[in-house]
């Protein structure tokens, strides 16, 4: 069963005089004939591939398609693949598809024809989502292309160690070590927050975290490479290779394009080997990003950003940010932080570990093996004369109590706490033994955010999504009659994925006197939840909703972050 698309009966075609006219221009141009003649119809991308592929009689693939098939590498090794502008790939049947996006041109055709001895159909593409396909995969398969059977140059002596390039990687004499580099650098060449190799019973799984979805980008077959990789990552990250029945947990350094990178590993066993987990904290990226943030770049609606300014900006108090990892707490406190910093106040923050650097702020990083906790550490910090104190966060009861003793002695005290959203964060302070008297008097607000992919704006279509989806999302079927429901449909300029980008959102509890009256009583939390409601509480799953109905991203999207209550 083949998965490129149908050209529907009906759909435009090109005529041969508007192909011979392409063809002249690109001869006095100096271009491709398919790039004159898309510029020529005035066509989008997708219109214009499936006239194109209806005119010559190919079978036209969108990024989705592409995504659905195998990558057959073994084929075509990837860097001929690069060179040529086309794509080998396998669909349901095991049957090889040659995707190209120039049909015009002959002789990388005729090449083809010579080039690949297994029979092999051919498919359009546009040469954008051509182009995105083997950028995704670009560092990962050079590596790929040296571990299988095929011929390759003799390398260079002198591996990279811990300085990592293009050119440093290209000289790794090891398979495994250009592997475990390759997969590094695309990593960060990519933007990607965490790397997964996972072992499974056939090999090792390569996945990357973009914007907070694991997506998978390779697999190689073999227990032994598999457990040579995690050796590796314990090199590097000087932990025991001998020992593989305990997790383990390291952190090691690279030199990319100037600046150093850090790594936190976590090594974890399994029934199949182990797995390893590299957590990508890229500070000099993230400081020059942090630079002149404010919280109106996050993408918070107006009446959070109005509200998160009015807590940021107390004398004294605590201010609350609740939400699972990778939400964007941390980034949220620096940005109401950035906002206030004058140099009027002196601010410290203690973490683990320092992810941003900020000017004028002192930052101090949490070091267990030598004893410095956040407890430990915040009790020194109420010595140092702080003004304004940020907490990475309250992971003890200890910790919980001295923040909210802080914030009781005149200090603005900026913190995090793991919970679903603003109301759990009540009972996990209870649960920690902080006395509800204390906390209410501390607590300014609570604000529990989350992140929201944000739908391509290149490949943005209508879409119509069905009854089960509508029920699953809580909006009932009169309701969605007005709303124009939009989604992505993957394209080159969104990798495929259909989203480009994500924003903020946040539901923010602010605490008045009749909130702070029901949590001492210890009232049920649908009575605080209707008393927050009428002190302006927006939740989070209403935010999101409004995203859909403004066309920003999918039901799916709002489905995967928030819950239906």
């Amino acid at each position: 069963m083949s998965l490129a698309e149908t050209i529907p009966a009906g759909e435009m075609l090109f005529t041969p005089r508007q192909v011979h006219a392409a063809r002249v221009a690109a001869q006095h141009a100096a271009r491709p004939v398919v790039e004159m003649l898309e510029e020529s119809s005035g066509l989008d991308a997708a219109s214009f591939v499936r006239a194109l592929a209806g005119t010559l009689h190919y079978d036209m693939l969108a990024m989705d398609n592409l995504n659905r098939m195998r990558t057959a590498f073994d084929v075509l090794p990837f860097a001929e693949a690069v060179e040529h502008e086309c794509i080998v790939l396998r669909d349901e049947d095991e049957a090889l598809v040659l995707v190209m996006s120039d049909p015009f041109d002959a002789g990388m055709q005729g090449w083809a024809e010579q080039r690949i001895a297994e029979t092999f159909g051919w498919g359009l593409a546009h040469r954008a989502d051509v182009a995105a396909y083997l950028a995704r995969y670009e560092e990962t398969l050079h590596a790929m292309d040296s571990l299988l059977p095929v011929d390759s140059k003799a390398a260079a002596d002198g591996a990279g160690g811990d300085d990592l390039s293009f050119r440093t990687i290209s000289e790794d004499t090891s398979p495994v070590v250009k592997l475990v580099h390759s997969t590094v650098y695309d990593a960060l060449k990519i933007a990607a927050s965490d790397i997964h190799l996972e072992t499974g019973p056939a090999g090792l799984a390569i996945k990357y975290r973009i914007d907070g979805v694991l997506t998978t980008i390779g697999s190689m077959a073999g227990l032994e490479l598999a457990e040579q990789v995690i050796s590796r990552i314990k090199v590097m990250s000087e932990l025991d290779i001998a020992e593989r029945r305990v997790p383990q947990d390291g952190r090691f350094k690279v030199t990319v394009r100037g600046r150093e990178v850090d790594f936190r590993v976590s090594i974890m066993p399994s029934i199949f080997g182990e797995d390893a987990v590299l957590r990508i904290l890229d500070k000099q990226t993230l400081t020059d990003q942090i630079k002149g943030l404010r919280l109106s770049y996050l993408g918070f609606d107006d009446d959070s950003i109005d509200m998160l300014r009015r807590l940021s900006s107390a004398p004294y108090g605590m201010v609350l940010v609740t939400g699972p990892t990778g939400s964007g707490k941390t980034t949220t406190l620096y940005a109401a932080i950035s906002e206030i910093n004058h140099g009027q106040d002196k601010i410290i923050t203690i973490e683990d570990p320092v992810e941003y650097q900020l000017p004028g702020v002192l930052q101090i990083p949490v070091n267990e093996k030598k004893g410095l906790s956040f407890a430990r550490g915040l009790r020194s910090i109420l010595r140092h004369d702080p003004d304004k104190i940020m907490v990475g966060e309250i992971r003890d009861t200890e910790t919980a109590q001295i923040a909210v003793q802080s914030a009781l002695t005149g200090h603005l005290v900026f913190t995090t706490v793991h919970a679903n959203n603003v109301f759990d964060v009540i009972g996990r302070f209870m649960h920690m033994g902080v006395d509800p008297y204390s906390f209410v008097s501390a607590i300014n607000g609570i604000m529990a955010q989350r992140l929201v992919r944000v739908n391509c704006p290149h490949c943005t279509v209508q879409v119509h999504p069905d009854e089960q989806l509508l029920g699953d999302s809580g909006i009932k079927i009169h309701e969605a009659n007005g709303i124009v429901f939009r989604a992505g449909q993957g394209c080159g300029q969104c990798r495929g994925t259909g989203f480009k980008g994500r924003k903020a959102i946040g539901e923010i509890l602010f605490l008045n006197d009749q909130i702070r009256e029901l949590i001492i009583a210890r009232e049920p939390i649908r009575l605080i939840r209707d008393a927050a409601r009428r002190n302006g509480t927006r939740f989070l799953r209403e935010i999101a909703v409004e995203m859909v109905i403004h066309g920003e991203t999918s039901l799916q999207e709002i489905n995967r972050v928030t819950f239906v209550a």
